[in-house]
């Protein structure tokens, strides 16, 4: 194969893999056990609370590659994270939630380090609404969050 060749199709497949979007799910009712590998033989990592998001990163049976926030990988069982309700986690303390997509809109709540919100609507010119378990519903700055 020549040069020009073998970087076409680098080029294809990066393309590919940057046009995928990232896939996130909420652990389940139940914690999450997260293993070193497939199985449930496999060194155990650690524990993942309900709720929090992990980032999908392979499947493999009925197994999932999961990254967390703080970017370790891990396996865990599919059928222990939810397809249904997705949740972010604040990435900093004392984390603004506004009333509207506006760093001028009032402060509808402060949420502090690793507090879990729920997303309500999808990343939209850097803000995205959400919710806490309180019910109050806000704006947070996109990169103020993980999982979204």
């Amino acid at each position: 194969m020549n040069l020009r060749r073998i970087v076409a199709i680098a080029a294809a497949l990066l393309a590919c893999a940057s046009a995928q979007a990232i896939d996130y799910r909420a652990v389940g009712a139940n914690p999450a056990v997260l293993y070193g590998a497939p199985s449930t033989r496999a060194a155990k990592q650690y524990i993942v609370p309900s709720g929090a998001p992990l980032e999908v990163v392979l499947t493999y049976g009925e197994w999932v590659k999961v990254r967390d926030m703080a970017g370790d990988l891990a396996w865990t069982e599919a059928k222990g994270l939810s397809n249904k309700q997705r949740n972010v986690i604040v990435r900093a303390a004392n984390t603004k939630v506004r009333g509207a997509a506006d760093d001028t809109s009032p402060v509808v709540f402060i949420a502090d380090k690793g507090v879990l919100l729920e997303l309500t609507e999808p990343a939209a010119n850097g803000w995205t609404k959400v919710k806490h378990r309180d019910g109050l519903v806000g704006y947070v700055r996109s990169n103020d969050i993980w999982g979204n």
